[in-house]
């Protein structure tokens, strides 16, 4: 097959090549702005139009597309056609436990019912040749002759009795055992489904655990003491445990509040007052200002860290809110900060009501817009706010200009203590947290949080969690 794009003007196809080529679309020879950036954030920030440009680059254009294969596609694009055995093996796999059981109940009774109507079938053939007489009547009277021959002709009429009698009862025994092995069947379901209904409760009380719950919600299996209540007992010896470490971790993360922010307060106090003093010397002031941001930054990461932690938490705290006014009040208070910075905001805001804690919920687009602006382009700096229901889901995004983003570095983001190209050396700007506490905050509201680059520089960060529904409003 050749179906191979043209190649780029400038660069010409040797006899030899077998290689594939990619041609670049042309592009726009100035920049514009998106009319609906949110919707399509890759704005490309390039002007140069393809062409003989790319020859004097000293190659060709990067791949954009789709590949064009030179041969037939690969294996795993045309599986193989699985046959009847392999069909026949992967069965019991896709069936449930309580399918399972029913079969193995229905197949246990039918191998018992053939095995009793092969008994039977013995039986009765054994039973009528020993109750069957030798002769109705005294063969001594008659001659020996016509006795011999009688004697035969008894026997034989024996020996049809005895068939006739078995298939008889095969015939009949058959028709009774697949009435009654259907029957099994469906009894063999009813069976399993109560034998597994302790299984079917502790997968309920699984199920409602959270950890508010922890500390009095248990299965508490009644019954005799047998594998299942044993492994319902473990169960609840489990979650006992599990309760003692969740009320472990949240004395920790008190105490840790309390002890970690103390002696940063009295430093930060002590600083302060030093630098009222009208007698301190400029080397001391600036000793004292340094030392004061040193505090503050540690002062952030001690709140980044009993954030995160609180945020990996089940909810204390669920009622409704809208996700619109939760947006502005965050905007309200880094407008100024974005201002400073030389970045503009440019919001679409839709009201969507969700269930869930504000405060979390403020936190978590405050650290989105936050991370916007520090990682943004020194000049005319740009960030696109947008907010709405899509998909009967609640939807937040957040765009930013900024510094390029290899696609591979995205994932890494979201990882306490990650900077873009693990940069430490800029650590001013942020602790590392701020995505790391947006997605504890989102997942620990059952919902995602994705993020993608844009073309020309910065990210789109979106969140997705369940809407509670109602009218849209816009803002």
């Amino acid at each position: 097959m050749s179906d191979r794009p043209d190649r780029p003007a400038g660069e010409a196809a040797g006899p030899g090549s077998a290689r594939p080529t990619f041609a670049a679309p042309p592009e726009p020879a100035g920049h514009a702005e998106p009319t609906h950036p949110m919707i399509s954030p890759h704005v490309s920030e390039r002007g140069a139009p393809a062409g003989p440009q790319h020859a004097g680059r000293g190659g060709p254009p990067p791949p954009t597309g789709p590949p064009a294969w030179d041969g037939p596609p690969p294996l795993a694009a045309q599986p193989l056609s699985r046959g009847l055995r392999e069909t026949v093996r992967e069965l019991p796999a896709r069936l449930g436990i309580r399918w399972r059981l029913t079969l193995t109940y229905g197949a246990l009774f039918f191998a018992a019912g053939a095995m009793l109507l092969f008994v039977m079938y013995t039986i009765v053939g054994v039973s009528i040749e020993s109750a069957w007489p030798v002769a109705p009547f005294d063969l001594s009277e008659v001659p020996a002759e016509t006795g011999q021959r009688f004697v035969e002709w008894w026997a034989q009429h024996r020996d049809g009795a005895v068939v006739e009698a078995r298939a008889h009862m095969l015939n009949r025994s058959l028709l009774a055992l697949l009435g009654v092995g259907i029957f099994a069947l469906i009894l063999g379901y009813f069976v399993a489904d109560r034998a597994l209904r302790p299984v079917a409760q502790m997968t309920a009380t699984a199920r409602k655990l959270s950890e508010s719950t922890l500390a009095h919600q248990r299965i508490d299996l009644k019954g005799a003491d047998d594998e299942l209540k044993e492994l319902a007992d473990t169960f609840d010896a489990m979650l006992t445990r599990l309760n003692e470490a969740f009320h472990t971790q949240r004395r920790f993360v008190g105490n840790a509040s309390h002890e970690l922010r103390t002696p940063l307060t009295i430093n930060r106090t002590v600083l302060e007052i030093a630098l009222a003093d009208p007698d301190a010397s400029e080397d001391l002031k600036a000793l004292g200002r340094t030392l004061l941001e040193v505090n503050a930054r540690n002062e952030r990461l001690i709140e980044g860290l009993l954030l995160l932690a609180r945020s990996e938490r089940e909810l204390s705290v669920r009622r409704p809110v809208d996700v619109k006014d939760v947006t502005e009040t965050a905007l309200e208070q880094l407008t100024p900060i974005a201002r400073e910075a030389g970045v503009s905001i440019t919001t679409e805001l839709v009201s969507a009501p969700t269930t869930g804690d504000p405060v979390l919920l403020e936190r978590c687009v405050a650290n989105l817009v936050e991370n916007a602006i520090k990682y943004n382009i020194t000049e005319a700096g740009k960030i696109w706010v947008r907010t709405g229901m899509a998909d009967e889901a609640l939807v937040v995004q957040v765009a930013n200009t900024g510094p390029h983003v290899p696609a591979y570095e995205v994932s890494s983001l979201f990882e306490p203590f990650r900077r873009l190209n693990a940069d430490r050396v800029d650590s001013a700007k942020g602790s590392g947290l701020g995505l790391s506490i947006v997605r504890a905050i989102v997942s620990a509201h059952g919902g995602n949080v994705t993020a993608v680059p844009r073309d020309g520089g910065g990210l789109l960060v979106t969140v997705r969690l369940q809407g509670s529904g109602g009218p849209p409003r816009r803002g």
